[in-house]
């Protein structure tokens, strides 16, 4: 490799640098405008599909397209945004996708049918799918791989904030406005972040001679869309064994094979997947993959839970669920910093244990269970949450160069987005059985809070492979 990229490996074991450039801390706020429209659209699309169903006048199996739509969209755009950055310019693909997300948001917004708001939501897709890879890449290559524990506590910010406000802001506006205004709440926010971007940010210069992978994008984009489709319906066929599970995971899993053989060979693949080489990309990876399962499951279950178990409404759910975001937002202020200093590794362990203590108590739940003691369990669930998920996107990019940070950030996206909707698919099925075979929900959930626990504490073994201490930057090993 030449010198001008040369890996240099820290001879010993030394504290990261912690200190950020007033720039950089610039562009992570301009950034974070534009990252909290797609996550607020999320959450508050998620608590809508009721009222959608009643107002568009659909069966609730075509209205799930409006999420799904824009899932497989969002999944199909992520490998090209690699690819876009350097072929166009970050801050160029930045606002291109900004005004993608907000065309899409106001053409749902004045969707006269369930078709044309499927159709739309797909151009949504199309730029949220954009928009958070992208994100992530300016703000590690401006930061030159410093204080990377410190920026992935403030890039989880908008992720943080969406699951508290959304499904507050979302029955709010169910309960008060007409629906239209679900998707409306995205245009101030993507005006504001054009705004910040085209004022704010540095010029970025492209890369003319960047030619985009056709095989690999014909390969990658369509796998993971259809896989993604394949785990959607996990839930409807009640189970893994349908054929409508079975065959689109088929053809999904072949066509990811296909793009692993062809990106080993490739010369200039379009994600490089050589870089699993580095034990912490490839252990964060694998903890993403299975934060579905593990740590995130339950997040399935919670809304669930208040809204069927316990007979709560929508607003209502959103409201009891806010404790857990406060408790994330708490570890926040520190873990960060922490990372830094002594490494991801003992930071996820603690995270892994207190987020399954927090889940106990629901397992443990009864009809006269107070809410208080599930406040604070979610709470400590919340604390939990952010200890795990703050220091593994820090350790995945620790010891990669500036050019190996875009297909870094596609490969533990991929990863998230398929452990995700696997996770999901699981924790439904392992619900319906439970529902089936216990007289009342609350038993048929505690049960199954009790296999959440279960799938978090698995969480513990890779983080056995994260690294031991913070490297002092980007381009160093870490031990």
């Amino acid at each position: 490799m030449a010198t001008t990229t040369e890996r240099i490996a820290a001879p010993e074991p030394q504290p990261a640098d912690t200190r950020l450039d007033p720039k950089v801390i610039r562009l992570v706020a301009i950034l974070l405008v534009g990252g909290l429209a797609p996550l607020f659209d999320t959450t508050i699309v998620n608590v809508a599909i009721s009222t959608l169903d009643h107002e568009l006048h659909a069966p609730v199996a075509t209205i799930q397209w409006v999420i799904t739509g824009y899932l497989l969209s969002l999944s199909m755009m992520v490998p090209l945004s690699g690819w876009s950055m350097n072929r166009f310019g970050g801050k160029q693909m930045w606002m291109v996708s900004l005004a993608l997300f907000m065309v899409g948001s106001v053409l749902s917004g004045l969707s006269w049918d369930i078709t044309s708001l499927i159709i739309f939501r797909v151009i949504q897709g199309i730029g949220g799918g954009l928009m958070l890879p992208i994100l992530q890449n300016l703000i590690v290559q401006a930061a030159g791989g410093r204080a990377l524990g410190r920026l992935m506590s403030v890039v989880s910010l908008p992720a943080l904030i969406g699951p508290i406000l959304g499904p507050v802001l979302g029955g709010i506006i169910i309960n008060s406005l007409n629906w239209r205004w679900i998707f409306g709440v995205n245009v101030p926010i993507c005006i504001a972040a054009l705004i910040l971007a085209w004022f704010g940010m540095p010029a970025t210069q492209p890369q003319r001679t960047q030619r985009l992978d056709i095989v690999g994008l014909l390969l990658l984009s369509p796998g993971l869309a259809v896989t993604l489709f394949g785990l959607a319906q996990v839930g409807n066929a009640n189970g893994f064994g349908a054929p409508q599970v079975l065959i689109p995971l088929g053809i999904g899993v072949g066509l990811l094979l296909a793009f692993t053989i062809y990106a080993s060979f490739s010369a200039n693949p379009l994600v490089d997947l050589r870089l699993f080489r580095y034990p912490s990309l490839a252990a964060a990876s694998g903890l993403l993959f299975l934060s579905g399962l593990t740590l995130y499951g339950a997040l399935l279950l919670l809304p669930l839970y208040f809204q069927q178990a316990d007979g709560q409404s929508v607003l209502a759910a959103g409201l009891l669920l806010a404790p857990q975001g406060m408790g994330a937002l708490l570890t926040r202020s520190w873990v960060g910093s922490l990372t830094d200093r002594i490494g991801a590794r003992p930071i996820v362990f603690a995270g892994i244990v207190i987020t399954a203590l927090g889940t106990i108590p629901f397992a443990l739940v009864d009809a006269h269970t107070n809410y208080l003691i599930l406040a604070g369990a979610l709470l400590v669930r919340g604390a939990g949450l952010g200890a795990v998920t703050i220091p593994v996107m820090a350790a995945a990019y620790l010891g990669l160069q500036r050019d190996e940070v875009p297909h870094a950030s596609i490969a533990i996206r991929v990863a998230q987005q398929i452990g995700g909707a696997f996770g999901a698919a699981v924790i439904a099925i392992i619900l319906q059985q439970q529902i089936a075979m216990h007289n009342g929900l609350a038993l048929a959930f505690g049960h199954t809070f009790w296999w959440s626990v279960g799938f978090t504490l698995l969480a513990i073994v890779p983080t056995l492979f994260l690294p031991r201490i913070a490297s002092k930057r980007t381009g160093s090993a870490a031990k």
